[in-house]
């Protein structure tokens, strides 16, 4: 057993309504072995003022989408031809940069206080489909990324079998760089996932079906049957724009809610990304099985995708778990994420307060880690990971903040820039805003980025 270390926080955000003063963490092992609020500052404790809570989840990531911020807004167009540049992007990585990239905006994650980062993984194999001597060799490079970027991950496999529904309702065939994306059949993706076992305690692996585009629905059993059988987290895209919605009517005479629900794809382990565009029966549907939810505002209106009936989805108190994701990195800041959800609801409702700051910051970090796999992690109390984030409530954004509602400050008004110090496991990877492993990241972003394009 290591030797505890002892830290104490001014004020500590414990799940409550709003945060706790004087919070005393113990941490043993990377585990926080006791937490007492209330407490006067023992002198063999290290300090932490400001605001301190439970490291957040990144529950949806595209590492390599972060290559496009700034780059696709000159022409306007949709999400459709947004996708034309994303694909000229995956044409050009390969394991090594992809390893520099990926390194680089895991990093970035970190110093916006993300301990963990659902990886939406795809990008699979060599240009036209060619299989790497390791087939997982870039699967390989990202959970390596991570661990050098000092977060842990949980690579999400992707099933990608086709290149969307065409207007005969067919899947059409992959084609040019979506090539790299497919296994062939599901069977093949199953047995390439089976065979990856990532290093480091760091990483797990869990299962995504891209979408209803991508993956035929013959093949979704499929798909569901090895996360069943491997007991790992379900993630897919759903909803997300409405010709994605119409094409599956067509193709199916049903939404892709439906479609996923007759497949057996709704489990208590699955999260649909997005799930933008829903109807009535579709929103009884997520609720009855209680599934979770991963909403990426800053994508969502980045790309126009529209607003989502969050209000409605969580009407229920218990039914539907959120999540948040940074999904392309228009931003990477999961403050942002959090406020965006309620606000968005706000401009679609004309309402205010469906969720408070409570709510959202439970989104970006216990639900979060749960979705991801990780039960033991986003909350301050015993037994859980020592995973920590401490905000400033001293810079020009938090300044004359009442400390006793600081939640509803950071939540509110808080932005990545906040973030002080990063603890993941009980080891620091950001202190006094610096990465302590890449402390130059915007010089590792910046070079991997121009590397690439």
């Amino acid at each position: 057993m290591n030797t505890p270390r002892r830290l104490w926080c001014e004020w500590a955000w414990t799940g409550g309504a709003a945060p706790d003063r004087g919070v005393l963490l113990t941490v043993v092992d990377g585990r926080l072995a006791s937490v007492v609020s209330g407490t006067d500052r023992p002198a063999d404790a290290e300090y932490l003022s400001g605001l301190t809570l439970p490291g957040l989840a990144n529950a949806h990531s595209h590492a390599f989408h972060r290559a496009l911020r700034g780059r696709t807004h000159a022409d306007g167009g949709s999400f459709w031809t947004w996708r034309e540049v994303m694909y000229r992007v995956a044409e050009r990585l390969d394991p090594d940069s992809y390893h520099r990239l990926a390194r680089a905006v895991f990093a970035e994650m970190a110093l916006a206080g993300v301990v963990c980062v659902g990886e939406f993984h795809y990008l699979h194999h060599g240009p036209g489909g060619h299989h790497y001597d390791d087939p997982n060799a870039m699967g390989h490079a990202l959970t390596t990324a991570a661990a050098e970027a000092g977060i842990r991950i949980t690579l999400l496999d992707v099933c990608y079998l086709a290149g969307g529904l065409g207007k005969d309702g067919r899947h059409l065939r992959l084609s040019g760089p979506q090539l790299r994306f497919g296994d062939g059949d599901a069977g093949a993706w199953g047995e390439r996932v089976a065979d990856f076992s990532p290093e480091g305690d760091h990483a797990r692996v869990g299962v995504a079906a891209h979408s209803v585009r991508a993956v035929p629905v013959r093949d979704l059993p499929e798909v569901v049957a090895f996360a069943d059988g491997a007991r790992v987290p379900l993630h897919v895209h759903a909803c997300e724009q409405p010709a994605e919605n119409a094409a599956c009517l067509s193709a199916y005479g049903a939404t892709p809610v439906r479609v996923l629900a007759d497949a057996g794809a709704l489990t208590q382990r699955t999260t649909l990304v997005h799930a933008t565009h829903l109807t009535d029966a579709d929103v009884d549907t997520v609720r009855a099985h209680g599934v979770s939810v991963c909403l990426c505002p800053t994508t969502e209106r980045d790309l126009a995708d529209g607003l989502p009936r969050t209000g409605d989805l969580v009407a229920e108190p218990g039914a539907v778990r959120l999540s948040l994701g940074s999904d392309q990195h228009a931003r990477t800041d999961l403050f942002e994420e959090a406020r965006a959800v309620e606000l968005h609801e706000r401009l679609r409702t004309h309402r205010r307060g469906t969720l408070g700051s409570g709510a959202l910051l439970r989104a970006a970090t216990v639900d979060g880690h749960t979705g991801l796999g990780w039960d033991d992690a986003g909350s301050l109390m015993p037994g859980a990971r020592a995973d920590l984030v401490n905000v400033a409530l001293d810079g020009v954004r938090l300044a004359g903040t009442d400390p006793a509602r600081a939640t509803d400050a950071v939540v509110f008004a808080a932005t990545d820039a906040d973030v002080r110090h990063v603890m993941v496991d009980g080891s620091w990877t950001v202190r006094d805003g610096l990465h302590t492993r890449l402390p130059d990241t915007a010089h590792e972003l910046d070079t991997a980025i121009k590397e690439l394009l």
